[in-house]
């Protein structure tokens, strides 16, 4: 587990030493009891996670546990003591925070290219934060994610030639990180950091669920709260 504050907010990122912190598809609105166990050992709150579908929409926490389940892939809340989590086997999972607003996101090529990080710096900015730092946590890195050339053509021509790699075979790739950075940027989010780890090599691909090298089925997490 990777630990990290955030202007003032506490954030953690898992591994898989952590073990699985996906909900399950048999839980539509909770969580299985083996999985809120390890959630338990890692930020012991009620956690706000939400049922991502690599889309834009952010939703707004008023509470512990609030809007838990939610359709989304943001997350945003003004309120101290809400721990706010997103999941992911290769996307990036991007702690947010800002005069006492904290937020967090799930941000795959197909989230980049809907808007989720420029949506999310909106809603924070609704609540309050004039200035936002973000942090970039581990997900599959350039060199060892091929991309499609007709889809890392879109994702240029939205946020820029930057985002455009190549694998460490020297295949197309899509540098995911990049287009976090450029996403923020768009939106006037200049204090960024990035743990810099790769989920799919890893510790020789030990350290992360992969769901793009390995097929794995679990998920880390990011959790972020405010005190």
């Amino acid at each position: 587990m990777l630990t990290y504050r955030v202007d003032g907010a506490e954030v953690r990122f898992t591994n898989r030493a952590d073990g699985d912190m996906g909900h399950g598809g048999a839980y539509v609105h909770a969580v299985a009891p083996e999985v809120e166990a390890r959630r338990r050992a890692v930020v012991d709150r009620s956690w706000t996670w939400l049922r991502q579908v690599h889309g834009a929409h952010v939703v707004s926490v008023t509470g512990p546990g609030d809007a838990a389940g939610s359709r989304a892939d943001g997350s945003v809340t003004a309120r101290a003591g809400c721990a706010l989590a997103v999941l992911a086997a290769d996307c990036a999972l991007v702690a947010l925070a800002g005069d006492g607003v904290v937020a967090v996101a799930h941000a795959g090529w197909r989230g980049l290219m809907a808007g989720v990080l420029e949506a999310t710096v909106a809603r924070m900015r609704a609540v309050g934060a004039s200035r936002v730092a973000a942090l970039i946590g581990p997900c599959i890195r350039a060199e060892c994610y091929e991309f499609g050339p007709t889809d890392l053509d879109s994702l240029v021509s939205r946020l820029g030639s930057e985002v455009r790699s190549t694998t460490a075979g020297g295949r197309p790739a899509l540098d995911l990180a990049a287009g976090v950075i450029a996403a923020l940027r768009r939106v006037g989010v200049d204090a960024i950091d990035d743990v810099g780890e790769c989920t799919a090599c890893a510790g020789g691909g030990t350290t992360y669920f992969s769901h793009r090298a390995r097929g794995d089925t679990g998920r880390q997490a990011a959790v972020l709260w405010r005190q």
